[in-house]
C-alpha cells in the first residue's frame, strides 16, 4: 500500500495515549498494511500507530529475518511479564541516529485483537517481547528513552538534536 512518513520527535502525537479500536474493519486493515509497509521500509521489527500519526491502538510486528511473520495487534496489553530481563539496543525513527540500552522483560503475555477480530492472548520471548513492549509503550505515550535515567535520557536528546542540526545544514 503506502509508506508513511514518521512523525518527528517531539511531535506531541508521540506522547498521546491512543484510542482503543472497537472493530476490525477495512479502515483498520489498510492502516496495519501501511505501518508494516513502513516499517520494512525502515527496516525495522516493530512499529506503533502513533509513529506515522495515527492515534489509534495499533501496533505491528515482524521480528523474523526474512521478514515473513507478520503479527498484527489491535488494544495489546501486557497481562504477564518476567522477572528476567533483557538487554535490547533500542531506537526509533521518530528520533534517528540514535540508540540506548534498554532493559525490559525478556518474556510477557499480551492480549490483543488480531486481524480477525478475535481477542486472543500470546507469549512473546526474546526480540518479540521487547518489540511489543517497545510498540506497547508508543500506544500509551512513551518513548523508549523515558525508560533511562535523566541524566542519560538528557545525554540522548541532546545527542539527536546535534546530530538533527547537523543534517539539516
Amino acid at each position: 500500500m503506502t509508506v508513511r512518513p514518521f512523525i518527528p520527535y517531539p511531535d506531541k502525537r508521540l506522547r498521546s495515549v491512543c484510542e482503543p479500536v472497537s472493530e476490525i474493519d477495512d479502515e483498520v486493515r489498510g492502516i496495519w498494511q501501511d505501518m508494516l509497509d513502513s516499517m520494512y521500509a525502515m527496516p525495522g521489527v516493530g512499529l506503533g500507530a502513533p509513529q506515522i500519526g495515527v492515534l489509534r491502538a495499533l501496533a505491528v510486528m515482524d521480528c523474523t529475518e526474512a521478514g515473513d511473520q507478520p503479527v498484527r495487534m489491535a488494544n495489546p496489553e501486557v497481562l504477564h511479564a518476567s522477572v528476567k530481563l533483557r538487554e535490547h539496543s533500542e531506537g526509533s525513527p521518530n528520533l534517528p541516529n540514535v540508540r540506548s540500552k534498554i532493559h525490559r522483560p525478556r518474556a510477557v503475555t499480551v492480549r490483543f485483537m488480531d486481524e480477525n477480530g478475535d481477542v486472543v492472548e500470546k507469549d512473546f520471548v526474546g526480540l518479540w517481547a521487547t518489540s511489543v513492549q517497545h510498540q506497547i509503550d508508543h500506544l500509551n505515550g512513551k518513548m523508549y528513552f523515558d525508560h533511562l535515567k535523566p541524566v542519560k535520557r538528557k545525554m540522548l536528546l541532546a545527542k539527536a538534536a546535534k546530530l538533527a542540526k547537523r543534517e539539516a545544514s
